[in-house]
């Protein structure tokens, strides 16, 4: 059930027009990291955790929510960003009355700026926000990533979250205006929340390491290809224990030389980790069986109804 308030979120205000700002928060309002996108990533993925995880369907479907609310906010910035066009725009009855609106050259210049800065709002919208990015590029459903896996798609959101971010600390720099940094702000804060709330969540599911099911092949796991000749650099990526595994890092300078040794990797020994295949296989089954009873076990195949509703209100 969607309920929809009137009032916004957050009291978004503009101190005069700029369209040419509107253009780049159409970043925002239908591209690839902007709200729409995360509305619909969380929604569609809460659909999967509905019975196995519950508590993961629920935040997911609030956040979802909140992105929806921050896409009206979005919208509705947009659109007092763009006061005045779409007035002017309508008024065709007399073409005199319009030539009067912007008489002069000077004045004419400015109003065709403003329709041009992103053509689309005098010639398709009238004036109003439209599910495209900044250069007009409709929206698309390729933009969601759901997998049907918790532990892949919070990461996945994690990272979405990062990249919206990161494109709200860009659009700082292109507004003076007092008023939209205040709805950018409250926007880009709400965007580091709910990446601790995924965060959260993803620990909360045991285990979670590595995505998935299937474990990995200890002969592969712990090595660290130099595939680039140069100023070669080591860290924790490369020496030292894996940060998940813990595994010895093998660094392997000369990467032909090892393939040609052990005829295309397939007779290289595991070294620098007590993992085994007959270990790995074993942890295959055990995760596997335990990731679909979970679900069996939450899952009616008979009389299946998603909402359960209040006793009081059978029969109404």
């Amino acid at each position: 059930m969607i309920y929809h308030v009137k009032e916004l979120q957050f009291n978004a205000r503009v101190s005069k027009p700029d369209p040419r700002f509107a253009r780049l928060l159409l970043e925002q309002f239908g591209g690839g990291n902007g709200e729409l996108k995360a509305a619909m990533q969380y929604f569609v993925q809460a659909f999967a955790c509905k019975n196995p995880h519950p508590e993961i369907y629920d935040l997911l479907m609030d956040i979802a929510a909140e992105e929806l609310s921050h896409l009206e906010i979005v919208g509705a910035t947009i659109q007092m960003l763009l006061t005045g066009i779409n007035g002017e725009l309508k008024d065709m009855a007399d073409e005199a009355e319009i030539n009067e609106t912007m008489k002069g050259k000077s004045a004419k210049e400015d109003f065709i700026h403003a329709a041009t800065i992103n053509p689309q709002f005098g010639v398709l919208s009238g004036g109003s926000p439209m599910l495209t990015d900044s250069n007009g590029i409709p929206w698309c459903g390729s933009y969601v990533n759901a997998n049907g896996e918790p532990t892949v798609d919070l990461r996945s959101n994690i990272a979405a979250e990062s990249r919206a971010k990161i494109v709200y600390e860009y659009l700082f720099k292109y507004t003076d205006d007092p008023y939209v940094k205040e709805t950018l702000s409250f926007l880009m804060t709400r965007e580091i929340v709910h990446f601790q709330q995924f965060e959260a969540a993803l620990a909360t599911i045991e285990p979670n390491f590595p995505p998935g099911v299937l474990q990995g092949n200890p002969k592969y796991s712990n090595l660290y290809f130099n595939m680039s000749k140069g100023d070669d650099t080591r860290g924790p990526w490369n020496e030292g224990k894996s940060s998940r595994l813990k595994e010895e890092w093998q660094y392997i300078d000369n990467v032909q030389d090892c393939v040609l040794q052990s005829n295309g990797l397939t007779e290289l020994e595991s070294t620098g980790t007590d993992r085994t295949e007959k270990t790995v296989r074993e942890m295959d089954k055990k995760i596997s069986k335990q990731k679909s009873q979970e679900i069996k076990n939450s899952t009616s195949e008979k009389d299946i109804q998603w909402s359960e509703y209040n006793s009081n209100s059978k029969g109404n």
